[in-house]
């Protein structure tokens, strides 16, 4: 058992090197002056956006329509994936296995449908 956890606290250890020695080692190149200070740009401080100036304000709120659409969409696929392994054993399941995969078809249809009826589904 301890072996095991020997094993993760070597991955852990190593994992915490990598970012702590690029840290590190960007720190100590800019006390020797290898990578100097770069004097600061306007333009390079600015928003970019295709390489065109912006107009008015750069943060723009979208509607709120456009994620509740994409949850909706994510939510129900991911549902319909877990209808491809019920299909590929569908016959060595047998009755109880049947009953199971038609419970969560329904329970599928009735989160579709209470969607739909909360207009959910539709873009106003």
């Amino acid at each position: 058992m301890l072996h095991d956890y020997g094993q993760i606290g070597i991955l852990v250890i190593i994992s915490l090197i990598f970012p702590l020695g690029a840290v590190v080692t960007s720190w100590a190149l800019r006390m020797v002056n290898v990578r100097p200070d770069v004097p600061s740009n306007p333009v390079m401080t600015d928003t970019y956006e295709c390489g065109l100036r912006t107009e008015g304000p750069s943060l723009v709120q979208f509607n709120f329509r456009f994620y509740y659409i994409a949850l909706l969409f994510v939510l129900f696929d991911v549902e319909l994936v877990f209808l491809f392994p019920w299909a590929i054993i569908y016959d060595t399941m047998g009755w109880p296995g049947f009953f199971e995969g038609v419970g969560f078809i329904g329970i599928l249809c009735l989160g579709i449908l209470y969607a739909w009826r909360k207009g959910a589904l539709e873009w106003r």
